[in-house]
């Protein structure tokens, strides 16, 4: 399990991530990409927990990723299954568990800054933090996408479902963009990767 850890997460970060994946018996799936989510975490019918990562992510990513549904499965077994996903437990919990890797050997220098913000109040997802997600952006493999702040007013662009739509303005955070065949409005995030017509 160690090695295949190391294809995916800083060398520096192997041995206490393996650690907690035998100390908390989970079945690691690494899968696809999915667009919709980075990873997921289920408790089994046989009692074991299964947490399933996307292989696509740089190991940056793939590391929060992995601790942050690391944490859904520590947060349910302290506090119970009623609690909120993404709520305080479930906080506290992820912020505990990323705090040792927090530090150079296993994330670089320019990363640090924005992952002190970020584990301050750590949201749902990464990607909601734009400041994070575009930092972390830098590592991933090179592809053909744009951000929608990157592409001018007006223009058209594709989603990962195939969905057109032409870029409109800015509305405070997320730019407002309408859907070219049922005209609806939707909201974007600045960092939200598409394809550009």
């Amino acid at each position: 399990m160690s090695k295949i850890l190391g294809k995916y997460i800083p060398q520096a970060s192997i041995a206490s991530v393996f650690q907690l994946i035998t100390a908390h018996n989970i079945h690691l799936k690494i899968v696809n990409e999915r667009v919709t989510r980075h990873g997921d975490y289920r408790k089994m019918s046989n009692g074991q927990h299964q947490i399933t990562v996307n292989s696509n992510l740089n190991n940056f990513r793939f590391l929060i990723t992995l601790i942050h549904e690391i944490a859904h499965l520590i947060a349910f077994k302290k506090h119970g299954n009623s609690i909120k996903p993404h709520g305080i437990e479930w906080k506290r919990t992820f912020q505990q568990l990323m705090l040792p890797y927090l530090r150079p050997e296993i994330f670089p220098n320019k990363l640090l800054p924005f992952l002190a913000i970020h584990f301050k109040n750590p949201k749902a997802s990464s990607d909601t933090d734009t400041n994070l997600s575009l930092a972390l952006k830098e590592y991933d493999a090179p592809n053909d996408k744009n951000y929608i702040f990157e592409i001018p007013l007006g223009s058209r662009f594709r989603i990962y479902n195939g969905k057109i739509f032409k870029r409109g303005p800015r509305r405070v955070k997320r730019f407002e963009c309408v859907e070219i065949s049922t005209g609806k409005i939707y909201l974007f995030n600045p960092n939200a990767e598409v394809e550009l017509l």
